[in-house]
């Protein structure tokens, strides 16, 4: 892929989420991988989504250093490299601070899976990570937040639950793509919501059967998918 287009792509992913009302003022970024150039493409540190174009994305390579761009990478930078390192399916990365989401990332617990909504897009209860130790917080807390988030995938899929929350922050989602990222991101954000609302309904609200949870989820992904057009 052209660098052209992957900043575009990355372009609009960024304001995808800014029109799904999932962040305010620049509290957000996304980023996207060419991994045959070993280029990254990702939202520039506090500058407004409405004054963006494609020519502010910042290129870097996969170890952060800028190849091309006139501004400084998103502050978040260290956390998406520590990603795409570490899950080599995906090829876009989005973080939000939405409201529902985080609140779910504040209180430090897991969105449990309670229906077959939630069943259609993760393969499973959306995972939490541990808070981070003070160490990790004054040398490397970006890439240590990344460093959490592979941990916490640990006898998990990358690709089949393709979000998390970080203990006392907010969501992270991926995808194949950047645009897909910031999809998975408006879906978690309504997941989180439908979650919230079922547990003050029902306090005692039990996850849905396994069955049913490997139904719905086999009926959109992987090979035997029935979902849709073809």
């Amino acid at each position: 892929m052209k660098s052209e287009q992957l900043r575009q792509h990355v372009l609009d992913a960024n304001l995808e989420i800014v029109r799904r009302g999932l962040v305010l003022y620049t509290w957000g970024n996304a980023s996207g991988i060419d991994r045959a150039e070993g280029v990254i493409a990702i939202k520039p540190s506090g500058v407004p989504y409405g004054n963006m174009t494609a020519a502010d994305i910042v290129l870097v390579d996969l170890d952060g250093k800028t190849v091309d761009g006139k501004l400084k990478p998103s502050s978040d930078l260290d956390t998406h490299l520590v990603l795409y390192k570490a899950f080599e399916l995906i090829g876009g990365i989005v973080h939000t601070h939405s409201r529902t989401a985080t609140a779910w990332a504040q209180a430090c617990r897991e969105i449990p899976c309670l229906g077959t909504t939630h069943a259609d897009y993760f393969h499973g209860p959306v995972p939490v990570t541990r808070h981070l130790g003070a160490a990790d917080i004054h040398s490397d807390y970006e890439g240590a937040t990344g460093r959490a988030i592979v941990e916490a995938f640990d006898g998990l899929d990358p690709v089949a639950v393709p979000g998390v929350l970080v203990a006392g922050h907010a969501p992270f989602t991926w995808g194949k793509t950047a645009a897909e990222a910031a999809y998975h991101s408006v879906v978690l954000e309504e997941l989180a919501r439908i979650a919230m609302q079922t547990l003050a309904i029902n306090p005692h609200a039990a996850p849905l059967p396994k069955a049913q949870l490997d139904k719905h989820y086999s009926r959109k992904h992987g090979k035997n998918a029935t979902y849709g057009q073809g």
